[in-house]
């Protein structure tokens, strides 16, 4: 591709692509898979869902303007609690502070890192930088909170008795939970670091893929994916900390017994 070529996607484009999916329902319903509608729903709703949020960041970005930026990523972060607690798994209920908590602090921290000590733009809080950076770094850190809190309470559930006797031997609520917390932090970095070892080798990553098509200079695009994926990287490990710290002593009464309903 020449430096600096753009190829512009149609609505001929687009029917295509949905052609595709489809097809692949198709396939469902002949192999009576029982997917193929909501594969549908699913490919309709992404597509509304991203046109919309395309016509959202180019008003955004239009407009310059701080304040609609922040109400955008405040919206964001609304929308990453509700979804992290959809997917996480047999947790107890309660827990949207500590999550919205959790979200907030790294991604602040890590706007912060990547934007202004990293990239610094003009004008710091430039809408074409901070909000697409926000939503592929909220979309991990929703993925590894919901991954940290369904294992972190599965294992919990299935260390009962390991629990309760490290504690009638005087263990501490930290030292009886802390095997839980780390098989829930080893867990949630997994897919962080497969996509560190195959990026650039195995897998071109979205970013750098998007920045090339889009007709950037592809050693500029491998820099800003190197950066998102360390980004994603720490911003994984710190999330799933913090909730962890955040929640673990709803496993206990105040009393530091372990409690079994919740």
């Amino acid at each position: 591709m020449n430096g600096g070529t753009y190829y512009p996607i149609d609505v001929w484009g687009l029917l295509a692509a949905m052609l595709m999916v489809v097809a692949a329902a198709a396939v469902s319903w002949r192999m009576r898979l029982g997917i193929g509608r909501t594969l549908l729903w699913s490919a309709c709703r992404a597509l509304l869902q991203l046109c919309a949020m395309g016509l959202i960041i180019g008003f955004v970005i239009r407009a310059d303007n701080p304040w609609l930026v922040a109400l955008l990523i405040v919206v964001m972060l609304g929308a990453g609690v509700q979804i992290t607690l959809s997917r996480a798994k047999g947790v107890p209920r309660g827990m949207a502070g500590p999550v919205l908590l959790a979200l907030v602090i790294t991604m602040l921290l890590m706007l912060t890192l990547v934007a202004e000590l990293i990239v610094r733009p003009t004008p710091w809080y430039s809408p074409q930088l901070v909000v697409p950076l926000t939503g592929m770094l909220l979309g991990n850190s929703v993925s590894a909170l919901a991954v940290g809190l369904t294992r972190f309470f599965e294992s919990m559930r299935e260390r009962r008795d390991e629990v309760q006797m490290m504690l009638a031997l005087g263990a501490t609520t930290w030292e009886a939970v802390r095997p839980s917390i780390v098989s829930s932090l080893r867990l949630g970095l997994l897919p962080t670091t497969a996509s560190l070892a195959s990026s650039g080798i195995v897998t071109i990553p979205g970013m750098m893929a998007g920045q090339v098509i889009a007709g950037g200079d592809p050693f500029d695009a491998a820099k800003y994916q190197f950066v998102i994926l360390a980004a994603i990287s720490a911003l994984t490990l710190l999330a799933d900390t913090i909730i962890m710290l955040l929640v673990y002593r709803r496993c206990f009464t105040d009393k530091d017994q372990y409690l079994i309903a919740w």
